[in-house]
């Protein structure tokens, strides 16, 4: 996993089709995500309702985050 700091109106571009701007960091994060229509973008609370927590997500929460 990859982790980076970006400021407002700085991205991040990923494979070459999906864009990930910060757009504002006062109070909460604000991200924009611009990916094709057959890329399933889903907040992370409403993806673990289905799924399991992705592996890399709980190897980086053990790591480094520690929440």
């Amino acid at each position: 996993m990859l982790s980076l700091g970006r400021n407002p109106g700085e991205y991040l571009v990923i494979n070459g089709n999906i864009v990930i701007q910060v757009v504002s960091v006062e109070g909460d994060l604000r991200l924009a995500i611009d990916a094709p229509k057959d890329i399933s973008i889903v907040r992370g609370e409403i993806y673990e309702k289905g799924h399991p927590i992705p592996m890399c997500l709980k190897k980086l929460r053990e790591k480094h985050l520690r929440w």
